[in-house]
């Protein structure tokens, strides 16, 4: 799985002009799905996610966690995070099909909540509009490929 997670002070997602999900501070992530992705992969995933350190403290150092200043997540799901740009024009047969990309979307979003997270989402392959004001900007780049094996606080 691959997820772009940027920190924002609010994001929301608009699906046919009306708003389908929208939250204050916290983290918008876009996720993606690759074919041999797997369920442990997600909740690994969620786990970094959900503890990631980016946000600032007192002393402007960024030493705190999504639930250390009260921030929720919008996650939309982003096939396009696995774009083969060999050539001018991006192919997508490396992300994985509906089928497996559908329930661990679900199953990432379900342990953000699980870990007491708000969550608010778009809808799988839905002509969608996003909206954001990055603060920062900070935005990180997460694969459970490079993961394997990683820990840390």
């Amino acid at each position: 799985m691959r997820a772009v997670v940027t920190r924002v002070k609010n994001a929301s997602v608009e699906i046919g002009g009306k708003v389908n999900g929208q939250i204050g501070q916290g983290f918008l992530v876009l996720l993606g799905v690759g074919p041999a992705d797997t369920a442990a992969q997600a909740e690994r995933l969620a786990d970094k996610v959900c503890g990631l350190r980016v946000f600032e403290d007192e002393n402007g150092k960024m030493n705190l966690n999504l639930e250390a200043v009260g921030g929720g997540l919008l996650v939309i799901s982003q096939f396009t995070l696995y774009a083969d740009t060999r050539s001018r024009r991006p192919g997508f047969t490396g992300a994985a099909k509906p089928d497996v990309a559908v329930p661990l979307y679900e199953r990432f979003m379900d342990a953000c909540r699980e870990r007491g997270f708000a969550v608010e989402h778009g809808e799988f392959g839905a002509d969608m509009q996003v909206f954001s004001q990055n603060d920062g900007p900070v935005t990180i780049l997460l694969d459970t490929d490079a993961m394997q094996g990683a820990g840390g606080s």
